[in-house]
């Protein structure tokens, strides 16, 4: 059976708010705003790094988690292939510029899926960001070395990287984050298999990982979806 995919096209609610971190076109970051004071979601958008999937594919789930008294700021970045560190300071600026832009006092969650899930992991564990509360990870590349080794998305990890290991930006071989990590992944994600969340589970035992009983890749971000309620159960639980 296929992945239903419809999310990735459907229509949603424009940010109300795009701000700008640099001089590239990618260097952006649409904000939801929420009518609560609620700890903002940091969102990063997957796509296997690659430069035809941006962060629109993710105004669903955005314009969602702000109409229930989110805020939200979801970040896009460069995605150049075989140019990693590229990718990752862009991370590092637009999570460190944050503070100029909007209200972080009440803290804020990483979230990322898929290939922004390996980002948000990554930031957390090196990083360290001061405000952050906690990071969820829905259906993450989390181990790429694993992720290498099943040729996901045709090869899509050596295209990110550029050849060869980077460990440094993988996961499983990072440090623990300070900040707790959750992951939220279905049980028949056809795109990134659960085993890849639960070789991060292995590494780092602390995180805690929701398995979704049938749900696949997309659903963790469609907001139409059973799966969006374990989403927001794990937002509530990092703040309150």
């Amino acid at each position: 059976m296929s992945e239903d995919r419809s999310v990735l096209s459907r229509e949603a609610r424009e940010p109300d708010e795009e701000l700008r971190y640099g001089g590239h076109a990618d260097q952006v970051i649409d904000v939801w705003h929420a009518k609560e004071y609620r700890p903002l979601v940091v969102f990063i958008h997957g796509g296997f790094w690659r430069p035809e999937y941006d962060r629109t594919h993710v105004r669903p789930l955005a314009a969602a988690l702000a109409d229930e008294g989110w805020p939200v700021v979801s970040i896009e970045y460069r995605r150049e292939p075989g140019q990693p560190d590229m990718t990752t300071a862009d991370i590092r600026t637009a999570l460190g510029q944050l503070p100029d832009y909007v209200d972080v006092h009440a803290g804020y969650v990483l979230m990322g899926h898929s290939a922004g899930g390996q980002l948000a992991l990554w930031a957390a564990a090196t990083l360290n960001p001061v405000r952050l509360r906690g990071t969820v990870a829905l259906a993450p590349v989390a181990d790429l070395l694993m992720a290498d080794r099943l040729g996901l998305d045709d090869g899509a990890v050596q295209d990110f990287i550029g050849s060869g290991v980077r460990n440094d930006l993988d996961p499983v071989h990072l440090p623990a984050p300070i900040a707790p990590v959750a992951i939220v992944h279905g049980t028949m994600d056809k795109r990134v298999p659960i085993s890849v969340s639960e070789s991060y589970l292995s590494a780092h035992p602390t995180a805690r990982l929701t398995r979704v009983d049938g749900a696949g890749h997309y659903e963790v971000i469609d907001p139409l979806t059973d799966a969006y309620h374990g989403v927001t159960a794990e937002l509530t639980r990092f703040t309150g």
